[in-house]
């Protein structure tokens, strides 16, 4: 019987790539999403379509009552979405305090419940230097604490943390996933917007991949 993980699953690209990886690594996934009051909530259609046509169980959990203690960030509160690539006076707007650490700390009691012993989710390099909470040495510090704070130990888990948006584009190609499954803008609107940094860095990821991104474009 292969082990149960639980994978937090926005649905995009990043996390995408890491659900796809954790089925080619054999596990039993159970994929985990949150409403936390997002303005691109779009993206959890895309995670529910995707899971749908994977049969694999899916939960989308509102938590959106946290904006409450939490507002302040142009991703759940009335503050535009900076344009262009990803500059760290900008895109500090975009920052939702203390998120990863509140939705990691969620899904490793979802994990508990299931006897699963890892939680993935898709950090990257390439936001070391806007996200804290993707850091390696935050990663380190809550996996530390994950592994002591229950019965049952859980490791957080994060493939891509050494990876570029670029190379983790590379991986996804050669599983032959398909992109166009996967939602990024930070705008929730029919199509991406193609000028917030979301956007910026993950057409840059095709440009450097030499292929075309699958979404529509305004």
């Amino acid at each position: 019987m292969s082990e149960n993980v639980v994978v937090i699953y926005s649905g995009g690209m990043d996390s995408f790539t890491v659900l796809h990886k954790a089925l080619r690594d054999g596990k039993t996934v159970h994929a985990l999403s949150f409403d936390y009051g997002q303005r691109h909530k779009k993206e959890l259609d895309y995670a529910a379509a995707v899971c749908k046509s994977l049969n694999v169980p899916h939960k989308i959990v509102d938590i959106s009552a946290i904006n409450s203690l939490i507002g302040g960030s142009s991703l759940t509160s009335d503050i535009d979405v900076p344009e262009g690539h990803y500059e760290e006076p900008s895109m500090k707007q975009t920052v939702v305090p203390n998120r990863n650490m509140i939705l990691l700390s969620l899904a490793v009691g979802y994990a508990v419940s299931l006897e699963a012993n890892e939680v993935y989710y898709g950090a990257h390099s390439g936001d070391h230097a806007i996200y804290p909470d993707c850091r390696p040495e935050f990663v380190e510090k809550m996996s530390d604490v994950c592994r002591i704070a229950n019965y049952t130990p859980v490791e957080i888990v994060t493939p891509y943390i050494k990876e570029s948006k670029t190379a983790i584009l590379t991986a996804g190609l050669k599983m032959g996933l398909d992109y166009g499954e996967t939602w990024t803008c930070y705008n929730g609107r029919e199509k991406a917007c193609g000028k917030c940094g979301a956007c910026e860095e993950r057409l840059e990821a095709f440009r450097e991949n030499h292929c075309t991104d699958p979404l529509s474009y305004e």
